[in-house]
């Protein structure tokens, strides 16, 4: 498990170009093993400009360092504070090419899921590119709205889009820890993304599926209702998960937007994924 970066409160982040003016982040992160599992596979990264969750797969410690090798080259990627697509795929590459170093003989071999926010520039003004690649999820909530931004690689999601399973069945289903797509296993990175407007008051939510499996998107919604400030509630929906049983590691990034200029002229790409 590797955590990169602390929380932050009105961090003020200069804009490019000759305007100035600055976009004001507060954010906040919190992990746990879980109740059943001997260690933690997790791994976030939440420094501008990225704000990310890693859940590692494999035998004997090779999650743990494929979710590490991700956190770690996303962190290298970007000298400044905004960062690129192109930048992003490159750093998922090159933590392909350590996942398998790390993984060695391993017979099953090793990969994580990765998703979240990367600040970039859009139109000369921030905005947001949320990215993944797994079942990991961003959330956005807008206008005291949640809405689930990622779509889930996995089996369940893929039966749920074929009108073979209704959506509230998927997390009970036996099949729901299937993942179709991740960063490693000796596969090219696919990620899917997507660029939002940053607007003041907005919060990102990103998280590791030993959230979602324990309190699902209502109760992560619900709790995210009474609490905003980022730090408390990451930590407030780690603890949560942990009493609705604590199945897996549970890790969450929260992103909040204090003040941002106008961004009318974004285009907002949700609900269909950009793929690379």
């Amino acid at each position: 498990m590797t955590e990169l970066g602390r929380p932050a409160s009105a961090h003020a982040i200069p804009l490019p170009g000759p305007d100035g003016g600055a976009l004001t982040l507060s954010w906040g992160a919190a992990t746990d093993v879980g109740r059943r599992r001997d260690h933690n596979e997790d791994s976030y990264l939440v420094h501008a400009p990225f704000f990310v969750v890693a859940d590692g797969m494999g035998g004997h410690l090779a999650g743990d360092r494929a979710s590490d090798a991700v956190v770690r080259r996303l962190g290298d990627a970007v000298l400044g504070t905004f960062a690129s697509r192109e930048e992003i795929q490159a750093a998922l590459v090159r933590a392909t090419a350590d996942i398998e170093k790390a993984a060695g003989g391993n017979a099953i071999g090793a990969g994580t899921t990765v998703t979240g926010v990367a600040l970039i520039a859009a139109n000369g003004a921030p905005a947001a590119m949320v990215f993944n690649v797994g079942d990991s999820r961003t959330y956005r909530i807008e206008d005291g709205a949640m809405r689930r931004v990622t779509i889930d690689h996995s089996v369940v999601q893929e039966m749920v889009d074929a009108g073979l399973l209704r959506a509230e069945d998927a997390e009970s289903h036996p099949d729901s820890n299937v993942i179709t797509r991740a960063v490693g296993f000796g596969e090219p990175p696919e990620p899917d993304f997507w660029t939002l407007p940053l607007r003041a008051g907005d919060r990102y939510i990103v998280c590791s599926d030993g959230l979602t499996k324990e309190i699902g998107d209502v109760g992560i919604s619900r709790i995210a209702a009474k609490v905003p400030d980022p730090q408390a509630l990451a930590e407030r929906l780690v603890g949560d998960a942990i009493v609705a049983g604590g199945r897996d590691n549970v890790t969450v990034v929260v992103l909040r937007v204090d003040e941002a200029p106008d961004a009318q002229d974004i285009e907002d790409t949700l609900p269909r994924p950009v793929r690379a």
